[in-house]
């Protein structure tokens, strides 16, 4: 079996990989398009010491399992949770001590021709939605968070810092809640796209200090886009941490404490109305993708996804 496989900081491509047995819980799944993601990158960068297959972006049919799942295309829940610790009995399992996470902790990512993933995190892809559009399933799941973290009303004052992958998503959803809403990035290609879409784009990073807003998200993962959406903040102001970062995060953390600023982590997210919202169109990624490449051309795949300036990477199990 071919995959993606990652060990000591090198990406290369396998073709010995054995098909692991498919446990009583468990499916297999055949994707059939798979996403490049930052953490991806970061984890080739050192953000967690992982060895073995990567990915957790994925759109597949079910090969094996549960009769009621075979042959469904679905997306999946990359958290996979215990089921009897404290946290999960209290409903956290996305914090379970014990998890493994696709392609991430423990358990052998998606950008394989096949892998394994518990029933229970499946989610059956609607009738009529594309792959190009259900395969950003996970990360818009992800910026859907937010809303379910801090209260979004019209009256809020929003600066999204980051123009990538995640910050493109993350304003989209953002914009469907109304809030007064600005993007800091550096692409005027990549604002554009929110440009059309009826979004403040700005590329002056001085144009937004001076405490003008209510709520930052840092989606840019380095410290000068912590420390400017920290700067943009009032008093008392949220800032929601949507990066990983591989390496320490130097930042001033008197200017937090005076300043009362709340810091929220910010992680997983839903997949209910990830999956509404691209059905009923009212999110359409698909002007992210700048590349699909076939999954024996992964390793150049993740390089282009790391180039400056490139947005979303798919790629196609042949």
């Amino acid at each position: 079996m071919r995959g993606i496989y990652l060990e000591q900081g090198t990406v290369t491509l396998r073709d010995d990989l054995p098909a692991v047995d498919v446990c009583d819980d468990e499916v297999r799944i055949r994707p059939t398009l798979l996403g490049v993601c930052g953490t991806d990158l970061e984890l080739k960068a050192g953000y967690y010491p992982f060895t073995g297959v990567l990915g957790h972006e994925f759109v597949g049919v079910v090969e094996e399992g549960p009769d009621r799942w075979l042959g469904k295309k679905v997306v999946g829940e990359i958290n996979a949770p215990c089921g009897h610790c404290l946290p999960c009995q209290a409903g956290r399992g996305h914090h379970c001590p014990e998890r493994t996470v696709l392609g991430i902790v423990g358990r052998d990512g998606c950008f394989a021709d096949s892998f394994l993933l518990p029933a229970r995190n499946l989610h059956e892809v609607p009738d009529g939605v594309p792959d190009e559009c259900s395969v950003f399933t996970e990360p818009l799941a992800a910026a859907m968070r937010i809303p379910e973290q801090i209260d979004l009303t019209p009256a809020v004052r929003c600066l999204v810092v980051g123009d990538g992958r995640l910050g493109q998503l993350v304003a989209r959803v953002l914009s469907r809640h109304g809030v007064s809403l600005t993007v800091l990035g550096r692409h005027e290609r990549k604002l554009a796209l929110l440009t059309r879409l009826g979004i403040e784009t700005t590329t002056d990073s001085r144009a937004v200090v001076g405490g003008q807003y209510d709520v930052a998200i840092e989606c840019s993962g380095n410290s000068t886009g912590f420390e400017a959406a920290r700067q943009a903040l009032r008093p008392l102001g949220t800032l929601v941490m949507k990066s990983t970062y591989a390496g320490q995060l130097q930042c001033d953390a008197s200017a937090l404490v005076v300043d009362e600023i709340e810091l929220v982590g910010s992680r997983c997210g839903p997949f209910a109305p990830a999956l509404a919202a691209l059905a009923g169109g009212s999110i359409d990624p698909r002007d992210l993708i700048d590349a699909v490449y076939d999954l024996g051309e992964g390793p150049a795949a993740l390089s282009r996804a790391a180039e400056v300036g490139v947005l979303k990477v798919l790629m196609r199990p042949s």
